[in-house]
């Protein structure tokens, strides 16, 4: 292969508006309490809409979206991270989860002054340290009120009407607890507008993902990271559903027009699981050799939802919406909410690894992959388990593989250079040349 450039390319016109939905998010939640509104703290999985009827000043902070800024920031995370273990929490705990505590403990907030104190917690539990996690920053915090609902039903494919009942009893709970923690009277109509929202914003992104089936993609996954962690920090907010519209209709225009994300596109990768937050150039280190990762189970899958289509192919789930479903109470709201995110990608692999296995085979065959990168990430415990599975499954199923170690949220743990010398050697596996060299 030669790694010349063959496509156009051309900047998201919607990066600029993308960026300032994320400051703006963080904003709000800071400023919160100068406008007499309510602060929540949750995870990234959290059933964000449910807290939105509470009233339209009610504003969230994400735990692992905020967790991977600090990452991003290896001086400031640092800091967090040795103040997390100078009070005594694990260095194997997930990153994220530590760098966030380091945060509290030091009350220094990622993105200036001090660490802005929640209202309440708002939690579910499907990995290891979800619960785990809030508890913490409760007693941090001097004993913050906290709601955790546990979502570990099984998967999806054996979803039975008893399992729903079980999340759905315990969203109402929760609702009837946040009416006497909080003291304001719970408004049904601000729960469905955001169920809906989120409704729109997870197909949404689904369908954005499908897009990069095109050769050559319209994105790449470093890009794409900035534009999907919208729907991890806000996935029930009218603006975030809106842009991830019109998100949607510039990628279509894109492979229209047949603009690419890299000028020399000649090898299609999936990444998996979240990177080495400090080390993203890793990715333009893959384009010089015309490398391109067209995204992941993580990057589609964190909070895209999906189904298979009549085709066979894998696409968007279709909403209640588009159903013609009208969502008329709280219970029915609660209902389509559970099952909705009880399909979640990657909600199922933490019961058996061949779920995994399964979906990323899936998405290598329909993503048109010449290889696999596999990330053995030591920062989270619930998106590696089973990855030495994964690993002897796809290989099984007949694409190559790469294998390297890191850690998402500790730079300490992440050897560059290492990982540069396996690059290397896994394209030279694919007959893949860099900067156009025989």
């Amino acid at each position: 292969m030669q790694n010349k450039a063959k496509y156009k390319t051309a900047p998201l016109k919607t990066w600029n508006k993308a960026k300032e939905l994320r400051r703006k998010y963080y904003e709000d939640y800071v400023k919160a309490h100068d406008r007499g509104g309510l602060r929540w703290s949750g995870g990234a999985w959290s059933f964000s809409a449910i807290p939105s009827g509470l009233g339209q000043d009610v504003w969230s902070l994400t735990s692992e979206p905020y967790g991977a800024s600090i990452a991003a920031n290896k001086e400031f995370s640092l800091r967090c991270l040795e103040a997390a273990e100078k009070a005594g929490y694990a260095r194997d705990l997930c990153s994220y989860m530590r760098n966030y505590w380091g945060s509290v403990i030091l009350n220094k907030f990622a993105f200036g002054g001090p660490f802005p104190k929640p209202d309440f917690i708002w939690q579910d539990h499907i990995c290891c340290s979800h619960a785990k996690w809030y508890q913490v920053v409760s007693d941090l915090e001097g004993g913050i009120p906290q709601f955790c609902l546990d979502v570990a039903v099984g998967p999806y494919d054996e979803v039975a009407p008893h399992k729903i009942d079980y999340l759905v009893n315990q969203m109402h709970d929760g609702i009837e607890w946040m009416e006497k923690v909080i003291g304001r009277k719970y408004n049904d109509e601000l729960l469905i507008e955001a169920i809906k929202n989120e409704f729109q914003t997870t197909a949404t992104w689904a369908e954005i993902c499908v897009y990069n089936k095109t050769i050559p993609a319209p994105l790449e996954e470093k890009t794409m990271y900035s534009l999907y962690v919208l729907g991890t920090l806000a996935k029930h907010d009218r603006a975030v559903a809106d842009f991830y519209e019109e998100l949607r209709d510039e990628v279509k225009d894109r492979v229209e027009k047949g603009i690419a994300a890299i000028p020399n596109e000649q090898c299609r990768l999936m990444s998996d699981t979240q990177p080495p937050w400090g080390f993203l150039n890793i990715f333009r280190y893959m384009e010089e050799f015309g490398a391109i990762s067209v995204g992941s189970l993580y990057t589609f899958g964190l909070i895209g939802i999906w189904e298979d289509k009549a085709d066979g192919s894998w696409g968007p789930r279709t909403t209640p919406m588009e159903e013609g479903v009208e969502i008329k109470d709280r219970d029915q709201a609660l209902r389509l909410y559970a099952d909705w995110t009880l399909s979640k990608p990657e909600w199922q692999h933490f019961y058996s690894p061949h779920l995994k296995t399964e979906m990323m085979a899936r998405i290598a065959r329909e993503w048109h992959l010449d290889g696999i990168m596999l990330h053995y990430n030591r920062g989270c415990e619930g998106l590696s388990v089973g990855i030495a599975e994964n690993r002897l499954g796809l290989i099984e199923a007949g694409f190559p593989v790469m294998a390297f170690e890191g850690n998402m949220g500790d730079e300490r743990e992440f050897d560059e250079a290492r990982v540069k010398a396996r690059f290397d050697a896994f394209m030279e596996t694919l007959d893949v040349k860099k900067n156009g060299r025989s």
